[in-house]
């Protein structure tokens, strides 16, 4: 028996990092409301007491992006004066431009097809799926969001009214040969007002967040429990730690159980492959596991700026597909249009709101209604003619 561990962490909506990436999608959100062919690419700093927007934005939208960013602050929860950030005495300030003209021409015309629009720049995007959970996500992801979301639902909802907007969770899980047994170790950090006592704390955590999770159901006498190791943790967000968007890249795919481009999503338009092409390879990968072509999936598309055609595509099920990895690789490529444009067209990028997606991860998220979620079952059917054509 190969008996291993795990670990993937998620953070809250309150965290400094996630904190900026909720202000430049909220921003992006605006833009393509108003004018569905914005191109966006927001980012946010954020410190004590101070909030900094950059970044190229070319669009017929009206906007004001300081008045959107103190009202994403205000429903975070930081709205209590004194503690180093409120969204009504923090400093904002903002330098958005316009996009390069360089970039936009590539973007505009592609060039391997001018009358398509090329990728928005280079690089590589991953999606990944696993029959691990009805999400098809990895179990350790799915769990860490689900200590995160509980933390944020007992402080807003008042079951919990000590605890402030940042926090963390850790999840270990134990495997054998590959499938979870169990949970090892539970980490969780949370904000908190200076009045309650670290016991209470820890007494409280465990029971309104560790025990009301699915956490809980793979927990055993064994499972470690660590709550606040430190102890206090009063000063947080952005008076103890600058937050920057794009900087949880991990927590917002899957955990580190697949591989990641290196591109981040929050503030960027779908015409950034960045964003859009990660999308569409998830959307790929869960509908190769949700019509058990295999059980697990990860598949890599590339751009070069400017062109419309991906580089290259790698397919790997890591020996757990009904075909072989190389069969499945091309029938993707017949099947899925990987154009900028095409991809934009599928999943309606250009419809979606992109401020829900910035906390609590980008994928397994089926309460929000997203596209790159949805399962076609007409595409197991669609695998087997193309086996069977020859």
């Amino acid at each position: 028996m190969e008996k291993y561990y795990f670990t993937s962490e998620s953070v809250t909506e309150g965290h400094p990092d996630k904190i900026c990436d909720q202000i430049s999608d909220a921003i992006l959100d605006e833009c393509l409301r108003q004018d569905p062919n914005s191109r966006v690419a927001c980012e946010t700093l954020a410190e004590t007491n101070a909030v900094h927007i950059m970044g190229e934005v070319t669009t017929n939208a009206v906007f004001d992006p300081i008045q959107i960013a103190r009202e994403v602050i205000a429903k975070i929860g930081y709205t209590i004066e004194n503690i180093g950030f409120d969204a009504q005495s923090v400093n904002i300030t903002c330098s958005l431009h316009k996009q390069s003209s360089d970039i936009a021409q590539g973007v505009n015309h592609a060039l391997d097809d001018e009358n398509e629009n090329g990728a928005g720049d280079q690089g590589m995007m991953f999606g990944y799926a696993t029959n691990e959970t009805e999400e098809c996500m990895p179990l350790t992801v799915v769990l860490a969001n689900d200590l995160t979301k509980r933390l944020t639902t007992v402080r807003k909802e008042g079951i919990l009214p000590y605890l402030r907007p940042d926090g963390k969770s850790q999840v270990t899980i134990e495997f054998h040969d590959g499938k979870a047994v169990r949970v090892d170790a539970v980490v969780v950090s949370s904000q908190h007002s200076e009045e309650i006592e670290i016991e209470q704390l820890r007494k409280d955590i465990i029971e309104e967040v560790i025990q009301k999770s699915r956490v809980a159901k793979w927990m055993d006498k064994d499972t470690k429990i660590y709550i606040n190791p430190t102890g206090r943790f009063v000063i947080g967000g952005p008076a103890g730690d600058t937050g920057l968007t794009g900087r949880k890249i991990i927590a917002d795919t899957y955990g580190g159980v697949a591989r990641h481009g290196g591109g981040a999503f929050s503030g960027k338009d779908p015409s950034k492959v960045d964003r859009s092409a990660a999308y569409m390879a998830r959307y790929i990968a869960k509908n190769i596991v949700a019509n058990k072509i295999a059980e697990k999936c990860e598949l890599e598309l590339s751009y070069a700026i400017g062109v419309a055609q991906p580089v290259s595509i790698f397919v790997d099920t890591f020996n757990t597909g009904i075909a072989s990895d190389s069969e499945i690789s091309n029938w993707v490529k017949e099947q899925f249009d990987l154009r900028p444009s095409r991809i934009i067209e599928k999943l309606k990028l250009k419809e979606q709101k992109y401020m829900p997606t910035a906390s609590y991860g980008h994928f397994g998220r089926e309460e929000l209604g997203v596209s790159w979620e949805k399962v076609d079952n007409t595409l197991f059917d669609s695998f087997k003619a193309y086996l069977n054509k020859d």
